[in-house]
């Protein structure tokens, strides 16, 4: 039986995109405190579908609620990248592996068209950006669904879907991934053409620790900065 989507609820799910690429993407700040009125003024957006759609964003782990301080956007510290980039690489391995038994030679094919897609989008950008669309254009997304294992798919492309996409952002813009991350994916799909479930696996998971190596490196490269920002500022000032 088909269920039947109130106009509340279809709003809800149109806010609740609006709001998933705002915090992804950004233009909201990690660890902003989300004010209805403001969010609804923003996006245009009523204030009921915003509560539900907020309540989405809590079920997606984008959004945190804090008790007497309201709804604010999750904050991907050092400790939660570490222990989500070491989930993610075990887990998209295993999907890798399992995919490489059960994926269909024609979406193996599919995955080899989507990365010739990449690559052009790649070059459009002379190698500076390399952010994968969300659902049918995501490599990743594609072999957690070809692994055909329902909890590989629920936690790869739902419940924790949309907080990679939010980490995955970051590398995406870094030019010295852009171009290896490319070829990396293509090297995957060779494992998965030849049906080596193994390689397959340390292919992926190869993948996903380099780009943790790359996060991190960043992360300390913005913090030294920042110290070095904040101790010129009490020097200047004398303190």
């Amino acid at each position: 039986m088909l269920a039947l989507h109130t106009p509340e609820g279809t709003l809800a799910d149109v806010a609740s995109t609006k709001l998933t690429q705002a915090i992804i993407t950004g233009e909201l700040l990690q660890g902003q405190k989300l004010n209805e009125s403001d969010l609804a003024e923003r996006y245009g957006i009523g204030r009921g579908p915003l509560r539900e759609a907020l309540r989405q964003l809590e079920g997606m782990r984008l959004v945190k609620r804090i008790p007497h301080a309201g709804a604010r956007v999750v904050t991907l510290d050092r400790e939660m990248m570490a222990d989500l980039y070491a989930v993610r690489e075990a887990l998209e391995g295993m999907a890798c592996r399992t995919a490489a038994l059960r994926m269909t030679d024609a979406e193996i094919e599919t995955l080899r068209v989507l990365l010739e897609k990449h690559a052009e989008q790649i070059e459009a950008t002379d190698g500076q950006i390399y952010i994968q669309s969300e659902g049918d254009f995501d490599f990743h997304y594609q072999i957690a669904l070809g692994s055909r294992n329902q909890m590989l798919i629920d936690l790869l492309a739902g419940e924790l879907y949309q907080l990679l996409r939010m980490c995955r952002y970051r590398t995406s813009r870094l030019s010295s991934r852009t171009r290896p991350a490319l070829q990396q994916h293509r090297h995957i799909v060779d494992a998965l053409t030849a049906r080596d479930g193994e390689l397959a696996e340390i292919l992926m998971r190869r993948h996903i620790s380099g780009a943790w190596k790359s996060i991190s490196q960043m992360m300390d490269e913005e913090n030294d900065s920042k110290s070095k920002f904040i101790a010129r500022s009490k020097t200047a000032s004398g303190s």
